[in-house]
């Protein structure tokens, strides 16, 4: 067994257990946190920051989320619903004008939350480093054009739901969702996660190790079908090589581009599992929390290409809600447990290629604690 550094309260020994056994098999460095009440239960880290296995993974390691990140994002917007200055029922036009060109005058902020506003893709970038420059991404989503009618049909907007929701969050607040997030969660919080990472964290990242066998050239693709193909994918093919970038660091990309570790993504997201509040701070009121977890869409996704339950920002399944990202990464949170669990890692693995159940390993280790 690997050696695991942290805290756990003995009754979650089995998710102490089941890190240390992914890291003495797939893992190189990873970290696992569970939040019940809004207090730290399980906050353990170990392994190693790099492929090369020549730095330890630490306390404050960070790593890329990837699409762990559309929790944080997600957080945003229910905040500013709560304190009365975003209406999700309200068009997406009424806060960004210029977003009702291309027939999406109808387009709803809540469709937008729930990915089914009808933009899952991009249609003009060819490259990664088009999605850095901000004006032009909101201003190419504000002419383009829905793919189905918004609200009757969902499908994963992998990259446009941060710049969807990011510009919705800056016309109202006039600040970036970088800094809403730093200023708003993060720092009452006290909170170790960034929307757009600044230089002097550079020293603390792990950079993402490619699956086995795979180059830094692997890239994120739509899953498989249950044919067996592929659904047509437009706009950047982002890279195993890009996310690791300093460029990529210091842009803001909110669907994706999320640094942390389990610790402060279990935190963060812990505020909804505890119905507003986390470590004695409130960011919202309990009500405020409730869209998190109750069903805004079901059916088949059109990008996931499987059945999918999705909630005004969220992922649901069964009792809990959260998502994961690319890679691996995961958070779940179930507010009738006030429990949340999450799993960051820097070692990738291709789900076309095997299972990666890495993530719901450790929820479930957090669940026995619970019994």
């Amino acid at each position: 067994m690997t050696d695991i550094e942290g805290r756990c309260e003995p009754r979650f020994t089995a998710v102490r257990e089941a890190l240390a056994e992914l890291l003495a098999t797939h893992d190189v460095g990873a970290s696992a946190a569970v939040y019940v009440d809004g207090e730290p239960v399980v906050d353990l880290w170990g392994g190693y920051a790099d492929g090369a296995r020549s730095a330890g993974w630490e306390r404050d390691t960070l790593t890329c989320v990837n699409s762990t990140s559309k929790n944080m994002t997600a957080l945003c917007a229910l905040i500013l619903a709560d304190r009365g200055r975003l209406d999700p029922a309200a068009p997406v036009a009424a806060y960004w004008p210029e977003f009702a060109a291309a027939g999406k005058e109808n387009v709803l902020v809540r469709h937008v939350l729930s990915h089914t506003a009808g933009l899952p893709d991009l249609s003009g970038p060819t490259t990664v480093e088009e999605l850095y420059d901000w004006e032009s991404m909101t201003a190419g989503l504000a002419a383009q054009a829905p793919e189905w009618e918004p609200g009757t049909a969902a499908g994963y907007h992998a990259l446009t739901f941060g710049f969807l929701v990011g510009e919705i969050v800056r016309r109202i607040t006039g600040r970036s969702i970088g800094e809403f997030f730093a200023e708003e969660v993060a720092g009452p919080l006290g909170a170790d996660f960034h929307i757009g990472l600044s230089a002097e964290h550079d020293h603390r990242v792990a950079p993402l190790v490619p699956p086995p066998s795979l180059t830094d050239a692997y890239a994120a693709d739509a899953p498989l079908g249950p044919d067996g193909a592929r659904r047509e994918h437009t706009g950047a093919a982002v890279r195993v090589a890009d996310v690791n970038s300093v460029a990529w660091r210091r842009a803001q990309i909110p669907a994706v581009n999320g640094f942390g570790n389990a610790r402060s993504v279990a935190l963060v997201q812990s505020v909804l599992a505890n119905h507003g509040s986390a470590g004695g701070v409130r960011l919202l009121s309990a009500r405020g929390c409730e869209p998190a977890w109750q069903e805004a869409f079901r059916g088949d996704d059109r990008v996931l290409r499987t059945p999918m339950s999705w909630t005004t920002g969220f992922g649901r399944f069964g009792n809990t809600f959260g998502w994961g990202g690319w890679g691996g990464s995961l958070v779940a949170s179930d507010p009738d447990a006030r429990m949340t669990v999450a799993y960051v890692m820097n070692q990738m693995l291709d789900r076309d290629q095997q299972e990666d159940n890495r993530g719901m390993e450790i929820i479930m280790a957090a669940y026995s604690g619970l019994r």
